[in-house]
């Protein structure tokens, strides 16, 4: 049975933004503008903080690409527009979005021709005044990012500037290394914002308030009480004609070792001293040193049928568009405790889920037949979905009405869209765009964490398993099934 959906807040209408924190003047430059990331996410993010009320009083974008994609600043603005009119919340039209395009100026910048961007930048700092702060977001090719970061240091625009780097960064120990020392060649670390859009969701922060907040569920967070934990990832999209990016980095590095494995991090630590980014950074450390080497054996890789027929894929590939694994972290907490991570491409469901499951209670007085209905032999777990809005389910064991003692499973769930509006809501990018700009760097990875799981990764990727087929619409390969016996794979709605 199905207990309706219990909410466990009064629900809320703000009228003012999210944070009464407004960063400093601010000129902003968007390397790779008139890119993907910057067309889907970075342009209308930064339309949406706008009409928020949240970017700086004053402020400036420069938007920037290699001299043979360079645009015009009315050109600029009317990519801005197209993209902010397709992918925004809001349309650009009014006065919010007059406003907001007279912030937007583009300068083309190649390694050996900065000139128009330095000359951009320089009259955005001069139409501000004062002494505006500077921020820096490479949406680049990873291959760019040397020449790049070269370019801010020999021209003087890395002084004084934050810098915002996107994943993947690195694809193994020695590649994670040699970026870091690029990097801390021009840009000291507490300049450095390397950007998970995972970590800037709503409800992977309510993981952490779920935690630490709730005298309930703190004190049952740890091998005593749960038996493993799942965290969940599939996917329905393929690969969406992206096979030149994919062949070379495959769902292990695209979406394991980036986004699931520092939502374990978040899942795991201990209890920092404070929610500011050192105390919080330095647990989520801790995390990732105590986990064991992953190996091999306990790695399912899969390559979902037609993969191979896809432009641009090699017909012998063996890059793996599924992959599970088996995670242990060797301390105190969690010691005996495997964490199952799973995402794919072309499967069943979308989900974006994290679930604890608990050990059945030492004294079992029911007998087994009293469990009927579907999950009931499943026993008791904690869910968190924490796609966006976002939801918490837990699941438990009732007695059915009747005569005998039958059990049946029951829910509470609760939902992010039920119980606060979101008219101020940021999704992950918003988030971490003004976390850089007020310089908190919480939610974004440090480069002793990103070596670290890169080097408990070495031995996977020095001899990954052959891939194994899976239907697409599936759960993935088979055996998936052994890789977590005696447990099962749990997704609401799904398997």
């Amino acid at each position: 049975m199905t207990a309706e959906p219990v909410n466990t807040t009064t629900p809320a209408a703000p009228t003012a933004p999210v944070s009464s924190d407004r960063p400093e003047d601010h000129v902003i430059v968007l390397f790779g503008a008139t890119g993907d990331l910057a067309r889907r996410k970075l342009l209308p993010g930064l339309f949406h903080l706008a009409k928020a009320g949240l970017l700086p009083a004053a402020y400036r974008i420069v938007g920037s690409a290699p001299a043979h994609s360079a645009l015009s600043d009315q050109e600029f603005r009317q990519h801005a527009k197209e993209a902010v009119r397709q992918f925004g919340l809001a349309e650009p039209t009014g006065k919010s979005w007059q406003a907001f395009e007279s912030t937007l100026t583009f300068g083309a910048a190649d390694p050996q021709d900065p000139e128009p961007l330095l000359t951009a930048v320089q009259r955005a700092e001069q139409a501000i005044g004062g002494h505006p702060r500077r921020l820096c977001h490479l949406a680049i090719p990873p291959a760019a990012f040397t020449s790049v970061i070269g370019m801010l240091g020999a021209t003087g625009l890395a002084r004084d500037t934050r810098v915002i780097i996107e994943k993947p960064f690195g694809t193994d120990l020695a590649s994670a290394r040699a970026l870091n020392e690029t990097v801390h060649a021009v840009f000291d670390e507490s300049q450095v914002f390397r950007i998970d859009h995972f970590l800037g969701k709503e409800s992977v922060d309510n993981i952490l308030a779920l935690r630490f907040a709730n005298g309930l569920f703190e004190p049952v967070w740890n091998r005593q009480h749960i038996s493993h934990v799942e965290i969940d990832v599939p996917e329905t999209i393929g690969i969406e004609g992206r096979a030149d990016f994919f062949e070379k980095t495959g769902t292990y590095r695209d979406m394991i070792v980036t986004h699931l494995l520092q939502v374990l991090g978040i899942v795991a630590m201990e209890p920092p001293a404070s929610l500011s980014a050192q105390p919080l950074r330095d647990e989520k450390a801790k995390v990732f040193h105590a986990l064991k080497p992953l190996d091999p054996a306990a790695v399912v890789r899969g390559q979902y049928d037609g993969y191979r027929t896809e432009p641009g894929v090699a017909p012998d590939s063996q890059t793996e568009t599924f992959t599970a694994l088996r995670a242990e972290i060797d301390n105190r907490r969690w010691a005996g405790v495997p964490f199952y991570l799973r995402s794919g491409k072309s499967m069943a469901q979308r989900r974006q889920t994290v679930t604890l499951h608990f050990k059945k209670p030492p004294r079992h007085m029911f007998p087994d037949h009293a469990h009927t209905g579907p999950g009931a032999e499943r026993g008791n777990a904690l869910v968190i979905d924490f796609d966006d809005p976002g939801w918490i389910t837990a699941r438990f064991l009732a007695k059915e009405p009747g005569p005998a003692m039958r059990l049946g499973t029951a829910e509470m769930t609760f939902r992010y869209a039920d119980s606060f509006r979101r008219r101020h809501g940021l999704e992950g990018y918003e988030r971490l765009l003004l976390d850089a700009m007020l310089g908190d760097q919480s939610l974004f990875t440090r480069s002793d964490s990103i070596e670290r799981l890169w080097e408990i990764s070495g031995e996977l990727l020095a001899h990954p398993r052959p891939v194994e087929p899976y239907a697409p619409g599936s759960w993935g390969p088979k055996s998936i099934d052994t890789l977590i016996a005696p447990h099962r794979w749990y997704l609401p709605d799904g398997n």
